[in-house]
């Protein structure tokens, strides 16, 4: 296992939560495409998401949706979880399907609109005490598409309002997280555009409330490895939304299109203290449009434990002597080494040692349980992103 033995230790202890509606149908802007299989209901997401954290051991716990993912009784899809091994984590609200919220929901110039939103979310932190939730993760579709259309600076202060509102409510072990994006549904300009916006919002609610990267939420060509840095760096990056992006929010598999991104993005978590650290919590959030869901999500996982691994087989000893030293040559060097190190053999052998699967994905394709649950889940509504 050569050099890989020196940061197993450090790799075993990852953690990379799955969200639950990647087990549902999704699609494009255009249309959502069913697929055979598919989870019908929060019980069969949470039992897809076990599959990829039994032959992972990486993904342990399942964001919920609300109200996607609404469930008459919280106490026995909790328990259903942890029968098949996983917990329930991440509690996301939805403010952006209801046609009050067309112009707006928790910056809304209507208070009836903007309580309304309140009150759902109110509503998320009961689902979040009886789940065990520790993180209310906030994304707003709001914004304007036309100059003038709206008060720029109402609509900071509304959500400042509407924000410490519902901070109030969440509990002392619970965290309120803001995510962040840089554009669409509106055009114009976006209530929570950048990180800059979401840490000013969430410093002005006090420490339980953090930011929200999604990493597929940025303009192309931004360096988000130095904003994963400045955040750690003032201690407001609570969690990560990981997925992978060719043109816009493409929601696709995490490295698919810039691996090297990725491991610059890792290797700036593992530097400014955010790997290991239980604050700092690291998600999926993706849509399987085309591809099978399971498969997808193992694909996903072992992306990130791939660059994860390589990230921490950086010489930052020698990187540093380089850096202080101006030979740019060879800190560059140091830092593609790590990055161009194929991992991939030593951590199927690594795994195995774990009693996991070399191959998860070959595991998983082996089980027959995607032929069984093509069998059996005929009939009823299969969930989505739209259900």
């Amino acid at each position: 296992m050569s050099r890989l033995i020196d940061v197993a230790p450090q790799l075993a202890a990852q953690a990379i939560e799955l969200p639950s509606w990647a087990f549902g149908n999704s699609g494009t802007r255009f249309k959502v495409f069913g697929s055979a299989g598919t989870a019908r209901d929060p019980f069969e997401k949470i039992a897809d998401a076990a599959q990829v954290h039994r032959y992972t051991g990486l993904a342990p716990t399942v964001a919920l949706h609300i109200p996607w993912d609404k469930v008459e009784d919280f106490d026995a899809l909790r328990k259903h979880a942890d029968d098949l091994g996983v917990a329930l984590g991440t509690i996301n609200s939805n403010t952006f399907q209801d046609d009050e919220y067309k112009l707006g929901a928790l910056t809304h110039t209507d208070a009836a609109v903007r309580q309304k939103a309140i009150d759902h979310h109110f509503e998320c932190i009961e689902v979040m005490n009886a789940t065990g939730s520790r993180d209310l993760k906030i994304w707003l579709a709001e914004g304007s598409n036309y100059p003038g259309q709206a008060d720029l600076r109402g609509r900071q202060d509304r959500l400042a309002e509407s924000l410490a509102t519902i901070y109030e409510r969440i509990g002392e072990n619970q965290r309120l997280v803001l995510e962040y994006k840089f554009f669409e549904p509106a055009f114009y300009h976006t209530d929570v555009p950048d990180w800059g916006t979401s840490y000013a919002q969430v410093a002005a609610l006090g420490e339980r409330a953090v930011v929200c990267l999604d990493t597929g939420h940025h303009a192309p060509g931004t360096n988000i490895e130095f904003i994963v840095m400045q955040l750690l760096r003032l201690g407001k990056l609570g969690s990560f939304d990981f997925n992978s992006r060719f043109y816009a929010d493409d929601d696709l598999i995490v490295g698919a299109a810039d691996p090297f991104q990725l491991f610059r993005i890792l290797f700036e978590v593992i530097r400014g203290g955010g790997y290991g650290n239980p604050d700092v919590a690291f998600m999926l959030d993706q849509c399987h449009n085309i591809e099978q869901k399971i498969p997808g999500q193992i694909r996903s996982v072992l992306n990130v434990q791939e660059m994860t691994a390589r990230a921490l087989l950086v010489d930052t000893t020698a990187l540093t002597a380089a850096q202080e030293s101006g030979d740019v040559l060879e800190a560059n060097r140091i830092f593609m080494d790590a990055f161009y190190t194929d991992v991939r053999a030593d951590l199927a052998a690594w795994r195995e040692t774990r009693g996991l699967p070399a191959d998860p994905m070959e595991a998983y394709l082996a089980s027959g349980y995607q032929q069984q649950i093509e069998s059996e889940r005929v009939g009823g509504t299969q969930a989505g992103w739209g259900a």
